[in-house]
Formats: C-alpha cells, structure tokens, sequence
C-alpha cells in the first residue's frame, strides 16, 4: 500500500512469509526426513497438533497483550530520542543491522540464562522435552517463557532505541531460521559446514536438543551463529544425526499432551541431563 510504514510492511508480509517457509519445510521434511520419528500420519498429526496449540495461544497472547506495548514504547523512545541507537548518528540501513545485531545478542543471553536459573528451566524445558523434533518444535514453548520474554522487550526497547520496524525485521528473520533449524532435515556436511558460520543450522540446533547435559548446555544462539563462537558455547557434531533428542524422563505419551506441558513447569524435578 502506498504510504504504509515500512514496520507495517514488514508485519504484513511477516505471517506470509512464515507460512509459506511452514509449507516447504513440512513438504521437505515429509518427502526426505532426517529421522524416521514417526510410524504413521496420525502420529505425526497428534504430535503437530499438540505443538501447534501451544504456539497458536502464545501468538494470540502476544497479539492481543505485547504487540501494542513494543509499539508504543518504541514510538515513544523515538519521539523523545532514548535509547543507544538514537544517540550514536548512522545510516538507516547500518542502524537497522545494528538493531538486528543487538537483539540477537540480547536473545542469547534469554536463552543461555533459561538454562542457568533452575525456575527459567523448568518453563524452558517444555520446549526440549519434545523427543520427535520436526519444523513444528520451533513454536512449542510455554506461556510463561513467552509473557517474560515478551515483557523484558518493554525495558530493552528503549534502552537500546529499537524501533518497532527493527523489532518486527528480527522477529521475521528470528521465525524464519527457527523454523528452518527445528526442521526434520538434514544438510550435506559441506552446506553445514558452510552455513553454520552464519546462521544456525539444522545440525549444530540438534546438539541443543541433545539429552546428554554438556550438549544441551550449549548452542544458545537462535539466529546468527557467531555468538557461540565469541562466548564459548559451541558444540559440533560432524554426525548430528546421532544426537539423542529429547529429555530423559519426559518421554510418556501422557507427558506429551497440551495439559501436561502447561502443568510440567509447576512439577518439582531434578536438572535433567545425560
């Protein structure tokens, strides 16, 4: 539309591209799937299902309760010229690689703390427990993790002077690798090799999901890959199909329902791991 905003823009075409990623990697891994998870369709679709509900809450959660947060304060940091990036003069495209750079980072440490506070980890835990990895593993997360998540956004906006356009650019990339890495695919080792030096890939986010602790402990990044290698939290695995996926003792089909993820965080358990 002619005169539209370029965050609007941006936010219109983000759920067109997400979807249509969603349909090529569920076509991709449904013709050449890197692990045989699943014995039949009804399998996969129960399993789908359960993954797909959680996201579809958390989206609605964040549509009908954050978006309009992030929105206003970043027009407000805007107006007012808070925040880092509205003090330090750059271009608009430096800016919004900055603005990308910064909020991945900052979405690097997220991650690496939920895996350090005993209570993060056990809302973050719903999204390893998940032992038949596929692209629909990319939204399995807990409402919890998503609302403090979302509400840390409030603060960072402004401290850092992100703009809503940034904000919505990165969360589009963000999806979009997210999808890509939890995908049931796997890449040849040269494209692995290759990719991995700038983005997550398939092979070095399964190492993540690993049951065995040392390996779930690392690999925090979520879309560029660069932050493992500058904070010493990289693991490879040259044969990552061999990764274990999952965390031992969440493996019950009852363990797997949409109730007894939204109940699992309130559980007392010990730290898992191998």
């Amino acid at each position: 539309m002619s005169g539209e905003p370029a965050s609007e823009t941006v936010l219109r075409w983000r759920g067109v591209a997400s979807f249509g990623w969603l349909v090529v990697l569920l076509a991709w891994e449904s013709l050449v799937p890197a692990h045989p998870w699943f014995l039949t369709w009804r399998e996969r679709g129960r399993h789908a299902a359960v993954n797909v509900v959680l996201a579809l809450l958390n989206v609605l959660m964040v549509a009908v309760v954050f978006a309009a947060l992030w929105r206003w304060v970043a027009d407000w940091a805007a107006l007012h010229r808070i925040g880092l990036l509205n003090w330090v003069p750059m271009g608009g495209a430096v800016r919004v690689v900055v603005a990308v750079l910064l909020l991945d980072v900052w979405t690097y440490f997220w991650h690496r703390i939920c895996h350090r506070v005993p209570w993060l980890w056990n809302v973050h835990r719903v999204h390893h427990t998940d032992a038949a990895m596929d692209v629909t593993t990319g939204n399995r997360f807990h409402a919890v993790e998503i609302a403090l998540s979302a509400l840390l956004r409030l603060p960072l906006i402004p401290l850092l002077g992100i703009r809503f356009g940034d904000l919505v650019l990165y969360e589009t990339l963000l999806q979009l690798v997210v999808q890509w890495q939890h995908a049931n695919i796997s890449l040849s080792p040269r494209w692995e090799r290759w990719l991995r030096r700038v983005v997550v890939t398939p092979g070095m986010h399964q190492v993540h999901h690993s049951r065995h602790q040392p390996e779930t402990d690392s690999n925090y990044a979520s879309l560029l890959s660069v932050w493992d290698r500058v904070f010493c939290s990289l693991r490879i695995r040259e044969r990552p199909e061999t990764v274990p996926i999952g965390l031992d003792g969440f493996d019950a089909p009852a363990q797997q329902t949409v109730g007894a993820l939204v109940r699992q965080p309130f559980e007392t358990r010990p730290r898992e791991g191998g």
